[in-house]
């Protein structure tokens, strides 16, 4: 499987009210809303995708947020935080607007690099790094976050775990290798991908987490397609790990397990994307539902909260 997973794909997370999720990261954030759709299993409830312009895999996330749900408790066994890129001189002018949006920050270095760490509304951590390595990606610019401060794309997510080893073990199946260490924090990368390849492990004593508001529920890998996909997902169940069958998300294929530490992972391709019901011009800007409930159409229109 040397080579077959391209870094990340996308991570989920849970948010407790639509418009204020919606509201923060196209506003404050400025990133793209390339999908509005709904939970496959709840259709009342929104599915929003989050991107770079055209939805490419690696700067994807996305949210269910129901609505009033109750906060989460992160914890171990859990993806815990969202890193993302930014270019490099652009973190003043974060500091700068998460302040002018009442948003409380924290600053450091992690291994080697730069960065400004906060929470979103839901109390979902998050993390904007300026890497030492070469990054080219151009990220979704708005009329107050110009190019050469957007946000690229993920850099990283970190897993909270009581121990490592047995998922380190699932991470080397993946690709991944350990190449460095820095206290409690273990950092693994793929050399598949020069973006969205690294992913942390912190390794605490800190009791299990409760997925709800403000958490992470799965973070996804990247393959190019399902005949990839199909591959890796023989070499998990030969490894002896239980993984789903392949299921249809209408803008990629998706397989689904549970690594040891407990956190759910998910294999995810490149195909078909986002641009295959919306011109990429139009993306994010029309509710689009998946077939079996576009009969409802109306009914959950009127369900779904107003974002505008």
């Amino acid at each position: 499987m040397k080579n077959s997973i391209l870094g990340l794909h996308h991570v989920t997370a849970i948010a407790g009210n639509a418009k204020r999720n919606f509201d923060f990261y196209t506003r404050v954030l400025g990133i793209r809303l390339v999908k509005k759709t709904v939970n496959f299993d709840d259709p009342g409830t929104y599915h929003f995708y989050f991107g770079d312009e055209v939805g490419t895999p690696g700067s994807i996330l996305t949210f269910f947020p129901w609505e009033g749900i109750s906060s989460g408790t992160p914890g171990a066994g859990q993806a815990t935080e969202v890193v993302y890129a930014v270019p490099a001189g652009s973190l003043d002018f974060w500091k700068t607007r998460l302040e002018a949006h009442q948003v409380k920050y924290e600053t450091g270095k992690r291994f080697g690099d730069d960065y400004v760490s906060f929470k979103d509304p839901d109390g979902l951590p998050l993390t904007l790094l300026v890497s030492n390595k070469e990054d080219n990606r151009k990220g979704w610019s708005t009329a107050e976050v110009a190019v050469d401060v957007a946000i690229k794309g993920f850099h990283s997510v970190t897993l909270t775990l009581n121990r490592k080893d047995a998922t380190e073990k699932v991470l080397e199946l993946l690709g991944y290798k350990l190449v460095s260490e820095e206290n409690n924090r273990y950092r693994f990368a793929t050399d598949a991908i020069d973006t969205a390849n690294v992913v942390d492990i912190l390794e605490v004593s800190s009791p299990r987490g409760v997925n709800a508001a403000g958490t992470i529920h799965h973070i996804a890998f990247r393959v190019k397609d399902e005949t990839v996909q199909a591959a890796i997902r023989e070499q998990i169940v030969k490894a002896g790990y239980q993984i789903t069958p392949k299921i249809d998300r209408n803008y990629f294929f998706s397989l689904y397990f549970r690594e040891p530490g407990g956190v759910l992972f998910e294999i995810a391709t490149d195909n078909p994307g986002f641009a295959t019901d919306e011109t990429v011009e139009e993306l994010g800007t029309h509710l689009m539902l998946p077939p079996q409930y576009e009969g409802s159409r109306s009914k959950i229109e009127q369900v779904l909260p107003v974002l505008s």
